[in-house]
């Protein structure tokens, strides 16, 4: 399983990153939905989510929205 680092700005405007695994590049969408399950639990439980199905991506652009949380960056951990 390969480890990916996910750049993103925080509710305050700084850059922070988490590490998460998967065998291939996660998409933004993946990223959002694993970045809300740690920072929003409780947005991440209830599903809140009224894109969904919608629009593309709606998961980060739900992030950005309603949690000022914006992903920068996916890159591959050696």
């Amino acid at each position: 399983m390969k480890q990916w680092n996910i750049s993103y700005l925080d509710k305050d405007g700084v850059q922070q990153s988490h590490v998460m695994e998967s065998e291939e590049l996660p998409s933004d969408e993946k990223a959002a939905q694993r970045l809300r399950h740690i920072l929003v639990p409780v947005a991440d439980e209830l599903d809140m989510n009224d894109l969904d199905g919608r629009i593309a991506e709606p998961t980060a652009k739900s992030l950005k929205e309603h949690n000022a949380v914006q992903i920068i960056s996916i890159k591959e951990v050696f």
